[in-house]
C-alpha cells in the first residue's frame, strides 16, 4: 500500500462522516487520474454496445468529473454526477468551467448527494449509471445496499458501466479502495440483469494496466 494510500485510510478510519471531504481539502486524492478514463471513452466511441443517446447517466461518487463530462459530450445523455465531499463537487464545477468542454450543449451537474439516500420519482430513473471507484470506495458491508440502490435508480434497459479497479489488491488489505473481483458485483445485483459487455480494457492510464476490467450490464 503506497503512503498516499495508507493516510487515506487512517483518514476516513478517524473520520467516516467527513473523512472523504477531509481528504479532498488536503489534496489526498490519489484515485484521482486527471482524466476521464481510456476504457470508458473507447467503449463509448466504438459503438461496440447500443448505449443510449438520450436520457439522463448517474454517476456516483463522481469526483472531478472527467467521465462525466466524457459521457455527456460523447452521449449527449443529461448527466447528473454526485459525490458525498461538497469540495470535491465545488472542484468538479471549477474544472468543467474551466475546460473546453464546458459549453453549451454539454448538460452536466455536479451535485453534493449520500447515493444511499438519494431517490428519484419512477418516471425519472436514469437510462446509464456509471461506476468507477465507487464500489470499491464504501466499505463491503454497503455493497449490497449498493446493489438495491442501482436497481431502484436505473430504468429497464438501461445500462450499468462498471470500471472494476483496482483488482489484485491483498484480501485482507485495509480499504479504502477495498478488495474486489468483478463478481462481487454480481453478488449484490441480484436478478434481472443481463451482463453484455466482460473484457480487460485494451487502454488503461499506464499506471493502471493489468488492474482493471470493464464490465457492462443491461436491467431487464
Amino acid at each position: 500500500m503506497s503512503i498516499a494510500n495508507k493516510d487515506l485510510v487512517r483518514l476516513i478510519k478517524e473520520s467516516p462522516a467527513s473523512g472523504w471531504d477531509d481528504a479532498w481539502k488536503i489534496g489526498l486524492t490519489p484515485w484521482d487520474s486527471g482524466d476521464a478514463q481510456p476504457a470508458l471513452r473507447d467503449l463509448i466511441l466504438s459503438n461496440e454496445l447500443d448505449l443510449p443517446k438520450v436520457g439522463r447517466a448517474l454517476i456516483p461518487g463522481c469526483g472531478r468529473g472527467y467521465d462525466a463530462t466524457c459521457i455527456t459530450s460523447h452521449l449527449g445523455l443529461d448527466v447528473l454526477a454526485i459525490d458525498i465531499s461538497s469540495t470535491a463537487v465545488q472542484a468538479a464545477r471549477d474544472r468543467f468551467d474551466r475546460s473546453s468542454s464546458g459549453v453549451p450543449g454539454t448538460k452536466v451537474s455536479f451535485e453534493v448527494a449520500d447515493f444511499f439516500e438519494f431517490s428519484v420519482p419512477d418516471g425519472q430513473r436514469f437510462d446509464l449509471i456509471y461506476d468507477y471507484t465507487f464500489f470499491v470506495a464504501i466499505p463491503p458491508v454497503l455493497r449490497s445496499d449498493w446493489g438495491k440502490q442501482i436497481s431502484a435508480l436505473l430504468r429497464p434497459g438501461g445500462y450499468l458501466i462498471t470500471l472494476v479497479f483496482p483488482l489484485n489488491l491483498p484480501v485482507d488489505e485495509s480499504g479504502p479502495p477495498f478488495f474486489v473481483k468483478p463478481e462481487h458485483y454480481v453478488d449484490v445485483l441480484g436478478e434481472g440483469w443481463e451482463k453484455v459487455l466482460d473484457k480487460i480494457p485494451e487502454n488503461s492510464i499506464p499506471r493502471y494496466v493489468g488492474r482493471e476490467r470493464l464490465v457492462v450490464y443491461r436491467k431487464l
